[in-house]
């Protein structure tokens, strides 16, 4: 069910893309791992997002990254239990506690690429394509504060496979909440084009 390394896997189904950011407190309940953070969250299965959409989203937009892991093969069963994004920071911290995730990713940096065809991540060479994730299977994302106070934020990501069986959590390192972010907010922005491609 958890899988560490690295490994091609694939995401989860999109009708409209809300993005939102809030302060909270995270409370973790992991033995009172307790943090105080900004968290956006990307939900591809809310209302469409008001506001102007970029109908020719062409642009690709690479990030660099740390790749933290991914818990693989959740049945739908339990994935009906991580709808909000404080649910999948719990399932999360419980990953990490238990070993199943790492704290800290390791040193290797790769290239997180967003476009209208989804997402991408390739080693920082180039050569090798690590993940992707089509836009069409991604459930949601979401950023926040890694709780190490070292000024980092994860990025995960919920995505299922093209039958809508099995769902899988991919987690990512940013060097900063504001990056962390701005990922969210570009591919909200490849969702919304998307969507508006459709329309007309």
């Amino acid at each position: 069910m958890f899988r560490k390394g690295k490994k091609r896997h694939s995401s989860s189904s999109s009708q409209g893309s809300e993005i939102s950011t809030k302060s909270k407190s995270v409370d973790s309940s992991l033995g009172g791992l307790s943090r105080s953070s900004t968290v956006a969250s990307l939900d591809t299965e809310s209302t469409r997002s008001s506001g102007q959409s970029n109908s020719n989203f062409d642009t690709c937009t690479e990030f660099r990254v740390k790749y933290l892991g991914a818990i693989e093969n959740l049945n739908s069963s339990l994935f009906e239990c991580l709808q909000g994004p404080q649910d999948l920071i719990n399932y999360i911290d419980l990953a990490q506690q238990y070993g199943k995730l790492p704290f800290i990713p390791s040193e290797e940096e790769s290239i997180l690429y967003v476009s209208k065809y989804g997402i991408k991540v390739a080693s920082s060479d180039q050569f090798d394509i690590l993940h992707r994730h089509p836009l069409y299977l991604i459930v949601r994302m979401i950023c926040y504060d890694d709780g190490l106070g070292m000024g980092k934020s994860l990025l995960a990501l919920k995505t299922t496979d093209a039958n809508q069986n099995e769902y899988s959590i991919c987690v990512y390192q940013c060097n900063s909440l504001e990056q962390a972010q701005t990922i969210c907010k570009v591919l909200s922005t490849a969702f919304d084009s998307a969507l508006s491609s459709e329309k007309s």
